[in-house]
């Protein structure tokens, strides 16, 4: 859990929407955050910590963190 708590308060930083998240199976996906305003640092510690960038999706996703 403690994971999922940093990640969620660097995606915090950039932006600090109403409702953040959106899960499906297996996956959880960070709502209202581009890509693009994440600094390249960010998104390194953010894949360390289970984020991916999903250009697909074209957002921020987790397998690590979604419903099972």
């Amino acid at each position: 859990m403690e994971d999922l708590i940093k990640a969620l308060q660097i995606f915090l930083t950039y932006k600090n929407v109403e409702y953040p998240t959106n899960c499906s199976h297996d996956e959880m996906r960070i709502m209202d955050i581009e890509i693009d305003e994440v600094s390249d640092e960010d998104k390194k510690i953010l894949d360390e910590l289970g984020f991916f960038v999903s250009e697909s999706d074209d957002c921020f996703k987790s397998f690590r963190f979604g419903s099972a």
